[in-house]
């Protein structure tokens, strides 16, 4: 696998490899080599002892009505607001009538 690492120069001639996405695993060293030799040392001890995972979070029916309410009724005071959809419908029925056109 390849994983992209961040190196920052540091006070005293001294370097910091990051693991991007992994932030708890870092190399330090007095060049830029050294510090990405010691972060990758580090990344394979830590590779060793574990394994990636994927999970699946299903969100509770509440928690989707709440996310979906976020924008509810902004436009209840916009007075071209229904313009605006009238647009919106032209501009949608004339797109469907090239596509079938096609």
């Amino acid at each position: 696998m390849q994983y992209q690492v961040f190196i920052q120069s540091q006070p005293n001639q001294r370097f910091v490899a990051s693991i991007v996405g992994m932030p708890a695993i870092t190399g330090e060293g007095t060049s830029e080599e050294d510090a990405i030799a010691q972060a990758k040392t580090a990344l394979q001890s830590q590779l060793a002892g574990g394994k990636f995972v994927t999970i699946e979070v299903n969100l509770t029916e509440q928690l989707s009505e709440v996310m979906s309410m976020k924008y509810a009724g902004i436009f209840a005071d916009d007075s071209t607001f229904e313009d605006w959809m009238e647009k919106l419908a032209t501009i949608r029925r004339e797109a469907n009538a090239t596509e079938a056109e096609r």
